[in-house]
């Protein structure tokens, strides 16, 4: 609502447990929101990044300046909800243009409860993260009042007394927990084992729901038919159903914090083969004997340069992760095939002997390029030879 040039807006502050703060506009659901800070320097695919179960325990920041032009539709989708506990923006656009698209941003996650902030800037909290690495925050907002239209930022006068407690807003970060050591996959996983697609008396995946996006499922079943399982499935489980492939998905969190799923895939090694991404590929890593070390502000974007070692082609990746693979972790019979060309961390692996091949990034892309999809054809002749 506006009136004579003014709009009834909500004051927000995003405090970050280094005691930094920034002032914004509230938007989307009126709720506070603890987690950490990540930036994702994808310029569309909006709505695929707040609905990605990977972003549990993460507050979003997009680096693009203008988000939400084109508005949001069911179809781009890529859960069953949004997941980002909060999305932090330059500007929000409110008046989209799109044939496709039946509402805006900031109504989008206001019915699904997911907080956001706009109006700060975004480009020096990103360079703060570079440099200090990822950060706990928390976002709260205060009661709403009239300020300018066009006014980016709120005035000191405009943050009630009491309202907006910077200084206890930034305690509340310091004690609040971080993604080390913690499992969030036990939040996202299926209930219960299912079929996905047509069942066409193809070669049969049994795919882990780690926290998947729709469009990964979509590109499997398009070569296998398919069965998801919830992540606590057992590797008996698993194997009583003859599958010629196992999958496992992606998803948030530590990896390191998920050894029942990695005991179950290291019982299915040697008896099926195993391919992964994302989180799949840490959880395949660790199975293998390896170990994962969390990066100083992650990879989240659609973006990110990926080199295969053996080819030297690039393609341009989508990714979101803040953990990788340690290689001189890894065995001697498992080879690192894929490369990260901006700081050469582990983006894929793969064992003949063991009959396993997995990949750091996400090549269904949703949001991002389309020059790593092969990969899904790579997996199907892995797998079934």
């Amino acid at each position: 609502m506006s009136e004579n040039g003014f709009r009834n807006i909500r004051p927000a502050v995003l405090a970050l447990e280094d005691g930094r703060t920034f002032r914004g506009r509230a938007f989307g659901a009126p709720v506070d929101a603890e987690g950490e800070l990540v930036f994702n320097t994808a310029m569309t695919g909006y709505q695929e990044i707040v609905t990605d179960p990977s972003y549990r325990g993460q507050m979003v920041i997009m680096t693009y300046p203008h988000i939400g032009n084109y508005g949001t539709t069911p179809l781009d989708d890529e859960s069953r909800g949004a997941w980002a506990e909060a999305f932090i923006v330059k500007e929000l656009c409110r008046d989209y243009s799109n044939h496709r698209a039946g509402g805006d941003l900031g109504g989008y996650l206001k019915e699904r409860g997911t907080p956001g902030i706009e109006g700060i800037d975004t480009r020096a909290l990103t360079r703060h993260i570079r440099e200090k690495g990822a950060l706990k925050a928390v976002l709260s907002s205060g009661e709403p009042g009239w300020a300018a239209l066009d006014d980016g930022t709120l005035d000191e006068g405009e943050l009630r007394e009491g309202v907006l407690d910077e200084s206890a807003l930034v305690a509340r970060a310091q004690a609040s927990a971080g993604l080390d050591g913690k499992d969030l996959v036990k939040d996202v996983t299926c209930e219960a084992a299912h079929s996905f697609g047509e069942r066409k008396g193809r070669p049969l995946c049994v795919a882990y729901d780690l926290g998947a996006k729709r469009n990964i499922f979509e590109q499997l079943a398009e070569r296998f038919d398919l069965e998801i399982v919830p992540a606590r499935e057992s590797a008996e489980s698993v194997l009583a159903r003859n599958p010629k492939a196992v999958f496992l998905s992606n998803g948030p969190g530590d990896p390191s914090a998920l050894g029942y799923i990695v005991e179950n895939v290291r019982k299915l090694l040697g008896r099926v083969p195993v391919t992964g991404i994302c989180l799949g590929h840490q959880i395949l890593g660790q199975a293998l004997g390896g170990s994962t070390f969390k990066l100083k502000f992650g990879h989240h974007g659609a973006n990110h340069p990926v080199q295969d070692k053996a080819t030297k082609k690039v393609a341009i990746t989508s990714q979101n992760h803040s953990f990788a693979l340690e290689p001189s972790s890894l065995p001697s019979d498992v080879a690192v095939t894929h490369a990260s060309l901006n700081d050469q961390t582990c983006e894929g692996l793969r064992s003949d002997t063991r009959r396993v091949f997995s990949v750091q990034y996400h090549p269904e892309a949703c949001p991002g390029p389309h020059d790593a999809r092969e990969l899904f054809d790579e997996f199907y002749g892995f797998c079934v030879g």
